[in-house]
């Protein structure tokens, strides 16, 4: 083996490496996002005003109630335990309904059309919402 092709194979190899445990440190991150010892709180907003919160870990059964839009529209959210969703709504696209149950605080729900946002947080307010470096 000449030394042009022994440069070549520790350079993909040390890239297979940094690949490699790039790869596993995404997948632990994940699972520990997802740690279901984590109690969140949802927070429901239309127009960015808090209408209600919603601690999930005090929730022991599956219940529904409607927010009324500011233009006429409605959004049918559904609570259990440990997830919340919305269910129904008269949008146009129904992407809100379509998102399915959120059990952390990675995605919010969302509903353009009537201006409404359900948010996960952490039940400690000492959690921060993101990693700065």
């Amino acid at each position: 083996m000449n030394t042009l092709s022994k440069r070549a194979c520790l350079l993909a190899g040390g890239i297979a490496v940094v690949l490699a445990g790039s790869a596993l440190y995404l997948i632990f991150q994940s699972r520990a996002a997802r740690s279901p010892d984590t109690s969140y709180t949802a927070c429901i907003y239309r127009d960015g005003q808090m209408l209600r919160s919603i601690p999930l870990d005090q929730v022991s059964e599956t219940c529904r109630f409607t927010v009324d839009a500011t233009d006429g529209g409605y959004n049918i959210v559904e609570v259990s335990p440990g997830a919340i969703a919305i269910v129904e709504a008269d949008c146009p696209d129904k992407l809100c309904v379509l998102q399915g149950p959120a059990t952390d605080s990675l995605l919010p729900i969302t509903c353009l059309p009537h201006r409404l946002v359900v948010e996960l947080k952490p039940g400690t307010d000492t959690a921060p919402d993101a990693v700065a470096y």
